[in-house]
C-alpha cells in the first residue's frame, strides 16, 4: 500500500499541483506564529515546548484517523488517507515553475528575467549575478528543495504510522526555517531546538538522498566531493546534498567562502582561487546545461526511490 500511495500522490500532483500558498499551509503557518507568540520567552526550553505542542496538534489527529481506519480494516479509506497525506506533504511541483522559467530565460539570453525570478524564489540579492551564478544558485536551490519536499518525505512515510511521520518531517523542516531564518528570529534561543530537532530528523534521509544522487550520477565524483568538500558549508545537511549532487552531475557547486564553516576569511587567503581551493573541486562551472542535468538527476533519483519502494513492498507482500 505504501508504494501505491506514493505513486498515486505523485500522479495526482503532476496533474493537479498543490499551490505553495494553499489554505492548509497558510493555516499551519498561522498556527506556528501563534505558538511562537504564546511560548517565546527567550529560552531554549520555551522553543522545545512550542515545538512539541506544534507536533502534537498536527500529528495526533493524523495518527488517530490512520489508526481508526486501519483498526476497522477500512482498506480503501486507509489508502485514500495515505494518498491525501502524501499529496499534502510532498512538494515536487511547488516551486518547479521557478526553475523551469529560469531555465527558459537563460536559454533565451534574458538574464534580467532570470535574476528577477531567482530573487523571488531564493529571497537573495541577484542584481550583480551573471548567468553562471544564476545557474549555480538555481541548481543548489532545486537540489535542496527536492530533498526536503520529496525524498525526506518518502523516508519518513515508510516508518510506522507513516502519515504522521511524513507530517512530522515537513512541519519540522518548516519550523527549523520559520523560527530561525527571519530577521527577528535570528540568533534567538527560541528556535535552537527546532533547528537541532530537524538536523537529527533529517540525518538519515539526507545521506540516503546523497547516495541516490551518487548511484544515478557519476558515483566516484559524487562520493569524492561528499567526503572532501561537504564540510565547506556551515549547514552540514546542505553541504552533503550539494557536494554529492554537484559531483554526480560534474558541476562545481558552492564557493570556498559561501556559507563556509572552516575556511579562513577572504582577506587572509589567496585572492585568486583559480589555482587553489576551486581547482580541487570536481566538475565544471555551472551553466545553462547544468539546469537540464539537474532535472535529469532528480528524475533518475526519484525513479530509483520508487524502484526500491516497489521491491520493498513486494518483499513485504511475499513475506
Amino acid at each position: 500500500m505504501t508504494f501505491f500511495s506514493i505513486l498515486c500522490a505523485l500522479l495526482i500532483e503532476q496533474l493537479k499541483p498543490l499551490r505553495a500558498d494553499n489554505q492548509i499551509y497558510i493555516g499551519i503557518k498561522r498556527l506556528a506564529m501563534r505558538i511562537e507568540a504564546w511560548c517565546n520567552a527567550g529560552q531554549v526550553s520555551h522553543g522545545r515546548l512550542g515545538w512539541l505542542l506544534m507536533m502534537a496538534l498536527l500529528m495526533l489527529p493524523t495518527t488517530i484517523v490512520y489508526w481508526l481506519l486501519a483498526h476497522y480494516n477500512l482498506v480503501f479509506l486507509t489508502f485514500a488517507w495515505n494518498v491525501l497525506i502524501v499529496y499534502l506533504t510532498l512538494g515536487f511541483r511547488h516551486y518547479s515553475h521557478y526553475f523551469t522559467t529560469i531555465q527558459f530565460a537563460l536559454n533565451a539570453g534574458d538574464e534580467a528575467q532570470a535574476r528577477r525570478l531567482l530573487a523571488e524564489w531564493t529571497k537573495v540579492d541577484t542584481v550583480a549575478m551573471g548567468s553562471s551564478e544564476i545557474a549555480r544558485l538555481a541548481v543548489e536551490k532545486a537540489l535542496v528543495t527536492t530533498h526536503r519536499n520529496v525524498f525526506g518525505v518518502f523516508f519518513w512515510f515508510l516508518m510506522p504510522l507513516g502519515p504522521a511521520c511524513a507530517v512530522m518531517y515537513r512541519v519540522a523542516e518548516y519550523l527549523a526555517r520559520a523560527w530561525n531564518e527571519p530577521d527577528h528570529m535570528r540568533n534567538e534561543a527560541f528556535g535552537q531546538f527546532a533547528a537541532r530537532a530537524f538536523y537529527w530528523i533529517d540525518w538519515v534521509p539526507v545521506r540516503l538522498t546523497a547516495i541516490a544522487f551518487a548511484v544515478v550520477g557519476n558515483f566516484e565524483d559524487a562520493i569524492y566531493a561528499w567526503r572532501n568538500f561537504a564540510h565547506r558549508w556551515a549547514e552540514e545537511s546542505r553541504g552533503i546534498i550539494l557536494a554529492a549532487g554537484g559531483g554526480a552531475m560534474g558541476v562545481r557547486l558552492g564557493t570556498p567562502y559561501e556559507n563556509a564553516a572552516r575556511f579562513v576569511p577572504l582577506d587572509a587567503a589567496t585572492a585568486d582561487l583559480s589555482g587553489s581551493e576551486a581547482d580541487e573541486l570536481p566538475g565544471e562551472q555551472p551553466n545553462v546545461r547544468s539546469l537540464q542535468s539537474t532535472v535529469g538527476l532528480v528524475w533518475r533519483a526519484l525513479l530509483l526511490w520508487m524502484l526500491l519502494l516497489l521491491l520493498l513492498s513486494g518483499a513485504v507482500l511475499l513475506g
